[in-house]
């Protein structure tokens, strides 16, 4: 079984467009337990699943209360980030996890589905731009 997605093309201040790896993820609210679909940057280099500040309350999650509060260094420097205490469920394709997740303190970076318990649990292959996860 595989699930496979094609890049999508983007408006680069650099190159003019770019392609980048972009999955559809779902992820189950917390508590109507409804899936939300969320398009996700494929992050090799992204120890973790992070998501922006504002999917939270899409998710039904209270960052104040279902998380703790850690720094995370990244290519942009330090971050806060508001790590789940729990796992949260999700969905690729037909593929289920429980995967931990964090959330920026802000909205300025796209969701990054990261490899911890995740990404890292799949056979991927980026090839003529398009990414299979098996």
């Amino acid at each position: 079984m595989s699930v496979s997605f094609k890049f999508k093309e983007y408006n680069s201040n650099i190159f003019g467009s770019v392609r980048r790896p972009v999955a559809e993820v779902l992820f189950q609210h917390q508590k109507d337990k409804s899936w939300q679909p969320i398009n996700m940057l494929v992050d090799t280099g992204a120890d973790y699943t992070l998501l922006p500040h504002f999917l939270a309350e899409s998710l039904g999650i209270n960052l104040l209360k279902d998380c703790k509060i850690i720094n995370t260094q990244g290519v942009g420097g330090s971050s806060k980030v508001y790590l789940l205490k729990r796992k949260i469920k999700a969905r690729l394709g037909e593929f289920r996890r429980k995967i931990p997740v964090g959330f920026l303190s802000n909205d300025f970076i796209p969701p990054l589905l990261g490899r911890q318990e995740f990404f890292e649990t799949f056979k991927v292959i980026f090839e003529k731009f398009s990414i299979t996860f098996e």
